[in-house]
Order: structure tokens, then sequence, then C-alpha cells
């Protein structure tokens, strides 16, 4: 089944030309189903890379998804257009009154900065409080997902001395969890940060599980069921170049970098990328999608309640 999305948003083209079915407003109308309703909160600089990142996981499962993309009501993009923004995004001033069956926090790179010091983070706690009555499943990705378990949990993100850059193996620590049904005991996730989360900050948090974990990258997957939240602080939704992109970039206004390991074939960034997470990704974000089907209100005015 579909993804519905507007048929100038540039994803609508980009996800047709890989194979995923995707609707337009007529052809969805036509179909006699309640699709569910999934919003992105966008935090990321380059708007339309993250649409379509996210929505090519989410359009990939056999039902029907509407797609609403937020913004932060004061905070203005430098990175796209202003007419894209006006034309596809609501502010969350907006949608505060709208239920939703999922919602998708992205991160920010502004990991550098206290939470208390973004510029958003007042309307951001909002956003967390109005996911426990409007929302009724979240998933909080790298920095989002950081700044809702310290939210909620008061796990503390901590600064390194340097950046974890690469494609790193990680742990399937709960194969019997249906959110990682399908899973390997072991996977490979980009991971692309100056922060990390600890496993004994986590476990001193009443309720966490950690379900995916790395020697090298520390927890990955924390799942919070009284919060009906999912935190992950790697990045399965990543392009096969998105590695190479934040590495070039670097490079070209010279940013000390290392290569991102694991990353290029023999770690020569000469060479083609290799992507060796796609499908643990699509699992991934198939079975949330899965369990918010197999749990959400039919009716959406009774989400929250």
């Amino acid at each position: 089944m579909p993804i519905k999305l507007p048929s100038a948003l540039p994803a609508y083209d980009v996800l047709s030309t890989e194979g995923v079915m995707v609707l337009d407003e007529d052809a969805a109308a036509r179909q006699d189903i309640r699709p569910l309703r999934i919003a992105l909160l966008n935090l990321m600089p380059k708007k339309i890379d993250t649409e379509n990142q996210f929505a090519r996981l989410i359009g990939a499962t056999p039902l029907q998804i509407e797609l609403t993309l937020i913004r932060m009501s004061e905070h203005q993009t430098k990175n796209t257009a202003a007419a894209h923004m006006e034309e596809f995004y609501k502010t969350f001033a907006e949608v505060r009154d709208e239920k939703f069956d999922g919602l998708i926090i992205t991160g920010a790179p502004i990991e550098h900065l206290p939470f208390q010091e973004v510029t958003y983070w007042d309307e951001l706690t909002q956003v967390f409080e109005w996911t426990q009555t409007n929302v009724h499943a979240t998933f909080g990705v790298c920095w989002g997902g950081m700044a809702m378990i310290n939210y909620f949990h008061g796990v503390k993100k901590h600064l390194l001395d340097h950046k974890l850059f690469g494609c790193l193996r990680h742990r399937n620590t709960a194969p019997n969890s249906p959110l990682l049904m399908g899973f390997s005991d072991d996977c490979v996730i980009p991971v692309s940060r100056w922060t990390e989360m600890r496993q004994d900050e986590i476990d001193a948090a009443p309720g966490l599980t950690t379900l995916i974990t790395s020697d090298e990258a520390g927890p990955a997957l924390v799942e919070d069921p009284a919060h009906r939240a999912l935190y992950i602080f790697n990045h399965f939704e990543y392009d096969s170049g998105t590695l190479k992109q934040e590495y070039d970039r670097d490079i070209a206004v010279g940013t000390p970098i290392n290569v991102p390991v694991n990353y290029y074939p023999d770690d020569d960034p000469t060479k083609q990328p290799q992507n060796r997470w796609r499908s643990h990704g699509h699992l991934l974000y198939g079975n949330w999608i899965n369990q918010i089907y197999q749990t959400t209100h039919f009716e959406l005015d009774k989400i929250g309640t």
C-alpha cells in the first residue's frame, strides 16, 4: 500500500522512480480506508533530503500513510527555500490541536549546545508534552531522541573528544521485541555524532529498555513504553551517500575529520561507499508502523485518551 504525498513535493517523484507506491490527494480519497497519520518534525537543515529519507522508510509498508511535515513555529531555516517551507510545512502551532498516529522527531546539527540553550527548546518541550495527549507513538532520532530522553528521564548527553563517524557494528539485545522482528543478531548502522548517551545512566532511569547497542558507539535504540516512544541515536534513515556528503563537506572547508570507518571499501574515500544498513532500516521502521497499526485507535479523537 502507498504513502500519500502532495504531487509537487520532491519526495513524490523521488519515491515514484524508486518503485515506492505513492498516491496524490485525489487517488487517496478513492480508497475507503483510514490512512495512518504520521508527522515528521524536521529539524535538519537539508529539509528535502530528510523528507525523502523518512518518506522512503515509512512508505515501504503495506499500509496507507498520510505524511504531515512540521517545523518549529519561530525557527526559520536558512538551507531550504522559503517557498518550499510555505507550501509543504505546517508550524507546530498550526497542528497542536490535531491528533496523529505517529510522530518522528529528527536530529539537528546543534549537539554541542546544552539543550536549554537551543533557541526553540521551550517550544520543543511543548511538543514533547503534546505527544502524550495527541500522538499515539513517537520516534526520536539522533539529537531528537537525545533531547526527548533527557526531557522525560533526565538522561544526559556527553560530549566526545572525537566524532563517532562511520558504519559501526551493533548488537541486537532484544531479539524477541516486535520492533526487531526479522533482525539479525547484529547489524551495521551509520553513526555521525559528537555526543553519546551512556548505558549506566539509561539503566538508572526506570522503564527504559535498550534494544540495540554497540561496543564502539554505546546504546543505539531505546524503548520507553511509558511515553510510547522510541529513541535512536544513529541513522538507519541515511542514504548511501550521506556520510560521503558530510565527509566531503568537512574536507572542503578544512574541518579536521577522519574517514568514516567501515563505509568505503578498504576505508578508501576514492571508492564508492557501500550501503549495508538499508534492509534493517526498512525492517525497523516497518515494524514501528506495524505496531502503531496494531494498537492505535481507529477514531483519531481517542488518541491520547
